[in-house]
């Protein structure tokens, strides 16, 4: 599905990732893991096309994207719920759930695509007036997963998307993630530090340190010893 190789990203003459090589298959899920500022969330951003300059190859579905535009990368397939949500406050729920249909790759999904949205997070249905402003930081998140899969992604990039959560809903949040995958068949990247949702979720790690891939392999190679020496504070 994603194959990334020698990956380098900059922020401006700043290079922030070097030469990450990782992938993921057809709806595979892979948690990229790691202590705060290693490059997380710079290499969700060099997937979707937010970095100043990357070098390297990014392949989706064995199709080169590296040079490709934000806005077509997300017609190619790429759904991406970033670290703060990046709900837009004044814009109502409604509103922000059609933002994420103007990308949407197949125009007559729409009917479908917003069943399962309200199927996932029924209580979008109930408040498609309210401004996303005034939702709960765990409403806000639905909100942007929910935005997200109205593109009809093939794969989808979370930014720690239970951070700041209201505890009873982080669970409703993370069977949600599982359900994307294994029922829907989305691929998902996940950001997350919670290693123990990311042992029970993921098929496959990466973790991150000062930009380049210190471990990986399959989940169940994640010892505790790799996340005393990479996590540890």
């Amino acid at each position: 599905m994603l194959e990334i190789k020698n990956l380098s990203a900059f922020y401006g003459n700043s290079r922030a990732l070097q030469n990450v090589t990782l992938e993921v298959g057809e709806a595979g899920f892979l948690s990229v893991l790691g202590r705060n500022g290693v490059g997380k969330t710079t290499l969700l951003r060099s997937i979707v096309g937010l970095m100043d300059r990357n070098d390297g190859s990014i392949r989706l579905d064995g199709e080169e994207i590296a040079a490709t535009p934000t806005h077509d990368r997300v017609r190619h397939g790429i759904g991406y719920v970033p670290q703060g949500r990046g709900i837009l406050p004044q814009f109502t729920v409604r509103e922000n759930l059609k933002l994420g249909t103007f990308a949407r790759r197949n125009p007559g999904d729409a009917g479908v695509l917003e069943d399962k949205v309200f199927d996932l997070f029924p209580v979008l249905k109930e408040f498609l007036n309210r401004r996303g402003g005034n939702l709960s930081g765990g409403q806000q998140q639905q909100l942007a997963i929910a935005r997200a899969m109205l593109t009809n992604p093939k794969i989808v990039l979370l930014d720690e998307p239970t951070e700041g959560i209201q505890p009873n809903l982080v669970e409703q949040i993370e069977d949600v993630i599982v359900r994307l995958n294994k029922e829907h068949g989305i691929t998902i990247i996940l950001v997350e530090q919670d290693v123990n949702f990311a042992r029970r979720a993921s098929r496959s790690f990466v973790i991150i340190e000062k930009g380049h891939v210190a471990a990986s392999g399959p989940i169940d190679t994640l010892t505790d010893d790799l996340v005393h020496r990479h996590m540890a504070v």
